[in-house]
Formats: C-alpha cells, sequence, structure tokens
C-alpha cells in the first residue's frame, strides 16, 4: 500500500530586521511624495472609515468618491443608517454595485445601536462578532480610526508583499494567505502605523499593480524578488 504524500507549501524565513526597516523607509518615503489625496484620510471617524472601506471593496477609488460624500449626507451617523429604509439604503448606494454591502453596512449600523451605543467598538474580538466585518476590515479600522497597531491584508496590499518578498509558488489559497498575513505583521512598523497601512494600499493601487507595473521607477525594484527573477522584466 501506498502512503500518500501531502505536499506543503514550505513556512518562509520572515523578512530580518534590516530587510523589514529597509522596506517601511521606502515605502513612507514615496507615501510622502505621491500619497493620494483621499477624503477618508482626514478624518478618525469610525463609522465614516468603515463605509470608505467597505464601498472600496471591488470598486475604484474613483467610483467610490462621489457615492462616499452621498452617503454621509444621506446617513450622518450609525443611528441614522439604522433608522433609514433598507431599500433606500441600497437605491442610495447604486451604481456601486455587490448590493449585499449596502445592506451589511446598514446590518452594523443596528448591531453598533443596538448594542455599543451607536459607537463601533475598537477591539478586534468584537469588531470580528459583525457579519461583514473580516479582518482585514476590522484591521482598517483599527489602524485608521482608533491609530492601532494593527496589519491590513487586502488584493493590493498582498501582490505587494507578495512580489517584494516572495515571488515564488503561487500567491493564491489558505496557505499562501497565511503567509501574507504574516509578512503584513512583521513588516508593520510599531509608528506612524496610519501612514504606513494607507501606503501599501496606495503603492499596490498605483506602482505595483496587477498589470503593467511601473516596475523600472519603482522604489522596492532593487530587492524586489519578483523583479529580480531573471525571467520577468516589465
Amino acid at each position: 500500500m501506498k502512503r500518500r504524500v501531502t505536499r506543503r507549501t514550505p513556512n518562509r524565513k520572515l523578512p530580518d530586521s534590516a530587510a523589514r526597516r529597509w522596506f517601511r523607509q521606502r515605502l513612507l518615503g514615496w507615501y510622502r511624495k505621491h500619497g493620494r489625496d483621499l477624503p477618508w484620510r482626514t478624518t478618525d471617524d469610525p463609522y465614516h472609515i468603515l463605509v470608505s472601506e467597505v464601498m472600496l471593496q471591488q470598486t475604484q477609488v474613483d467610483r467610490v468618491l462621489p457615492k462616499y460624500h452621498e452617503w454621509l449626507g444621506r446617513y450622518p451617523s450609525f443611528e441614522a443608517l439604522a433608522d433609514a429604509d433598507e431599500a433606500d439604503v441600497v437605491k442610495t448606494w447604486y451604481p456601486l454595485g455587490y448590493n449585499i454591502r449596502p445592506r451589511r453596512l446598514q446590518s452594523i449600523a443596528r448591531e453598533s445601536v443596538a448594542k455599543y451605543g451607536g459607537e463601533l467598538p475598537s477591539d478586534e474580538a468584537t469588531l470580528l462578532s459583525f457579519k461583514g466585518i473580516g479582518p482585514y476590515t476590522a484591521g482598517a479600522v483599527m489602524s485608521f480610526a482608533f491609530r492601532k497597531r494593527a496589519a491590513i491584508l487586502d488584493t493590493n496590499v498582498a501582490r505587494v508583499l507578495f512580489r517584494v518578498f516572495v515571488a515564488r509558488g503561487d500567491h493564491r489559497g489558505h496557505t499562501m494567505d497565511k503567509e501574507l498575513w504574516a509578512l503584513s505583521r512583521a513588516v508593520l512598523p510599531h509608528k506612524h502605523v496610519f501612514d504606513f497601512n494607507q501606503a501599501l494600499m496606495d503603492f499596490g493601487a498605483t506602482v505595483c499593480t496587477a498589470r503593467k507595473p511601473l516596475c523600472p521607477t519603482c522604489p522596492m525594484k532593487g530587492k524586489c524578488r519578483d523583479y529580480r527573477r531573471p525571467r520577468r522584466r516589465h
């Protein structure tokens, strides 16, 4: 009888302190010059942050901007959203699509009013107890609204971390997801967490893009594992 061989992706060594420091400095330096001016970056209101994060799920920034202002004008607080008619909420969301998102946002609003006095809790465990708040959104709310040291991992962040530090194997799947979360936590600084996480997202959205990344002018190219591969020249 043959034994079944289970193939596992080996646990890669996390970057050392020098590599982490280099990456942080490069990223924050780039962000100070090229970071986008976005309205949700000028507030620490947890509700405003949550609205922006939910809207930005699978939707580009230029489509979110006008709807973000319209939404907050109509539903300026958790209480206002909780009291609104669901059909009106979905209609206001148009044309962002993925209409489960406004329903989940309203569900979060109603739970926050019923259990937490219209406030959003700041701890990870409670945030994750809300239906519609996953690990990424919880990390975003904690770092952007409450200025806590919390890692994030969305599509853009995952792409940046995979290309710079891994660049081997399949970037998709549960095993790689766990590895990239570990990377995101490892490179996270103790200071300037807000700027660092915003920079990661901006960098993935504007430089380290899924298609036609700007590798020749990228500040990471000197040590980026993906760029240094012989067959990879963008």
